[in-house]
């Protein structure tokens, strides 16, 4: 497989500058830049055309408006309008190192796979609310490293901020549904269903952004929350006790706040290792005590928002006969 046979796929809507700096890194990576970009503008109000054009003689791009109907329709639009046999789905916030390129030709041509999922990173460029999400949302300590950290590899369900899928395997599962979030695992499962396999390249990692306020990530944490009970009830067979940990976590916290009115006091010492580990590990990380201490907000905010949303979506569920669709509209495009 070379360069030719890849097409990144980029939704974007309302960001143009996010645009330019991703088209920026895309033009500065290393090796043959044979690839095609195809940008999928998904209705925004705020066009990233000009931002494209500018690419148009450094790179094989071509760009694309469409009505909104969110990420995953558009990236399967994307696809459809694609020249590749293989896609790289990126998010347009984004930054990609100049090796990345290369990484996943290497990886690809050792182990030929029809869908992988790279690891995301905190560029230094990046505020120190950015660097704490991106702990709080990548670190062993509060994901598991299920983002991209973990040794075991067989069963890692890429995410389409950093995802690659082959032309037969789109075409077999029809892309991505109309869920989000929730729309990458649940591709993920469906591609497990139809005998092809997913992996983790651990060295084609991008500089994500992710949100840039408390605000935009507690909604964003929450949504996650609300997905998975969800794709539990559509993919019964892949549901696990750990989906239930940030709930619990959550849980565990404010029982401990009211057992110390009745000084009782164990089950906050438990809780107080736990965030100074964070602590240590997150300025062992970033060298910065602000991002330290902000990664603990984050953290919270994390396990909070995931958690009432993870409650929330498993009662209607459990207690209704409607459909996801009818009881969660706000998940669906």
């Amino acid at each position: 497989m070379t360069a030719k046979d890849i097409s990144f796929v980029i939704p974007v809507y309302n960001r143009p500058e996010e645009t330019e700096e991703l088209l920026n890194s895309l033009s500065m990576m290393d090796g043959d830049k044979a690839f095609e970009v195809v940008i999928v503008e998904d209705g925004s109000s705020i066009s990233s055309e000009k931002i494209v054009n500018q690419f148009s003689d450094i790179l094989n791009i071509s760009y694309y408006f469409k009505p909104n109907s969110g990420p995953g329709d558009s990236r399967n639009y994307g696809m459809r309008k694609a020249k590749g046999d293989y896609f790289i789905i990126l998010d347009s916030d984004c930054i990609m190192p100049s090796s990345y390129m290369e990484s996943v030709l290497k990886a690809l041509n050792r182990q030929y796979i029809d869908c992988f999922g790279g690891p995301d990173a905190a560029h230094h460029s990046f505020s120190n609310i950015q660097k704490a999400i991106n702990f709080s949302m990548t670190s062993v300590l509060t994901t598991g490293g299920i983002r991209g950290r973990k040794n075991s590899v067989d069963t890692f369900q890429p995410r389409s901020f950093n995802m690659g899928i082959s032309r037969p395997a789109f075409e077999a599962t029809g892309g991505f549904g109309k869920i989000h979030p929730g729309e990458d695992p649940d591709l993920s499962i469906r591609l497990w269903k139809k005998g092809f396999k997913t992996t983790l390249f651990t060295e084609a990692f991008v500089y994500h952004k992710r949100r840039i306020s408390w605000s935009k990530f507690y909604k964003q944490v929450h949504k996650f929350g609300l997905a998975r009970p969800i794709l539990n009830k559509w993919h019964p067979e892949t549901m696990k006790l750990t989906y239930w940990f940030p709930l619990l976590f959550a849980l565990g916290l404010m029982i401990g706040l009211i057992f110390m009115c009745f000084e009782v006091y164990y089950i906050t010492y438990l809780y107080l290792i736990y965030f100074v580990s964070c602590f240590l590990l997150s300025f062992t990380e970033s060298k910065s005590i602000t991002v330290a201490m902000l990664s603990i907000w984050a953290i919270m905010i994390q396990f909070f928002g995931y958690g009432y949303g993870f409650l929330n979506a498993t009662y209607k569920l459990t207690f209704s006969n409607k459909k996801a669709e009818e009881l969660l509209p706000q998940m669906f495009f």
